[in-house]
């Protein structure tokens, strides 16, 4: 009607509007968070295997379950801690080196590569080429006590001082390594969410040795003795053998640069100071750089359990050598094993089917060196 039309307050628009986004401010909680964490790896559930300490909970929940399984005739469904490594690599948790980049798949996304153990609704996205954070005050304290590179130690606001914080700062302002005093919240997100325990070491990335600076300069000793790694992915393993190759008068380590562990603050840490004083250098191809070991006159001998000759028979132990240790599960790569001049055997009993790469290569270089002193 006419009058109706003058009305006050009438609409002068349509009702349905334009519809409003947020303009990309609620994206973040539409994220995905982050990868779900088998129940071996949650040290709340019932099935946890992981290394680190059983919280008392959970210890409850799997005698609860013993005794359960037991009334009922049946095996009980919980884990069995300290079977499954959760302080490193995939699952990994305390004690893991961080990088502080972020990286990710397609659409926003986790990577789905392994990674540490992270606090659940955060995400761990290590980058390769930044500094990383060791966590976790007992391999923190390791870590200083080792004389690990380090350029910052990072505390948490408020933190509970005990002997184990009290020696980190104490042994970080010994070596003139700058603390500083962030919030928490600040180290979850350097850290990516890993349990850090309120602490944090940053480690600067290790410089690798050039491969052929590292042949030539062994070439120049008496008896030229390198090793190689062909896949080993545990930065333990990778340490260790840098430690005995330290022991055992070894000039340099080599290992691939890719689907092999470089050295990090825990290969490091492991090595007890070693990576400081033997080379180690990274290769494109290894098995290149082992035909070019080969042809500066290189004896190439790989540890394999069904090798051609025994270890204490090994008479090429006195000349120029390359010993190379194949990776913790699967040996030398097929490849790698026909490019070496022999394969050697470590005489063992028949019970035990084989032993740890650190383990091999220690006895082989023992042996190596045992038979250099008779020799030389």
């Amino acid at each position: 009607m006419a009058g109706n039309s003058q009305r006050r307050g009438r609409r002068l628009t349509s009702k349905a509007s334009a519809p409003k986004g947020s303009g990309g401010k609620n994206k973040d909680s539409l994220a995905g968070r982050g990868r779900t964490l088998p129940a071996d790896e949650r040290p709340w559930h019932k099935g946890y295997s992981g290394t680190e300490k059983l919280p008392q909970r959970t210890a409850w929940k799997q005698d609860k379950e013993r005794r359960a399984a037991a009334e009922e005739g049946r095996a009980p469904k919980i884990g069995q801690p300290g079977s499954k490594d959760t302080t490193w690599g995939r699952g990994g948790g305390r004690g893991v080196p961080v990088g502080r980049g972020a990286t990710s798949g397609r659409g926003g996304k986790p990577s789905a590569r392994s990674g540490p153990r992270v606090t659940p609704g955060r995400k761990s996205n290590p980058s390769k080429d930044t500094p990383e954070l060791l966590v976790g005050r007992n391999p923190v304290l390791e870590a200083l006590r080792a004389s690990v590179p380090a350029t910052a130690l990072y505390t948490a606001q408020g933190i509970d001082m005990d002997d184990r914080i009290n020696e980190i700062i104490r042994t970080a302002a010994d070596r003139g390594i700058a603390n500083l005093e962030i919030s928490r919240a600040e180290l979850d997100r350097m850290t990516g969410g890993v349990l850090h325990q309120g602490v944090g070491l940053q480690v600067p990335p290790f410089a690798y040795q050039p491969f052929e600076d590292m042949v030539a300069a062994a070439l120049e000793q008496q008896a030229p003795l390198l090793v190689a790694l062909d896949g080993v992915t545990d930065p333990r393993n990778l340490g260790a053998v840098i430690r005995s190759a330290a022991a055992f008068g070894a000039q340099g380590v080599f290992v691939p640069e890719r689907r092999a562990a470089g050295i990090t603050a825990t290969a490091w840490r492991t090595s007890a100071g070693a990576a400081a004083r033997v080379p180690v250098a990274q290769v494109t191809n290894l098995t290149r750089s082992l035909k070019a070991c080969r042809e500066a006159g290189f004896m190439v001998v790989g540890l394999d359990a069904d090798g051609d000759t025994d270890l204490y028979n090994l008479e090429a132990a006195v000349g120029p050598l390359v010993v190379v240790v194949g990776s913790e599960g699967r040996g030398l790569s097929r490849l790698v094993g026909e490019t070496c001049d022999l394969t050697v055997s470590i005489p063992m009993i028949s019970e035990v089917e084989s032993l740890n790469a650190s383990v091999a290569a220690a006895v082989a270089l023992a042996e190596v060196a045992r038979r250099r002193s008779v020799e030389l």
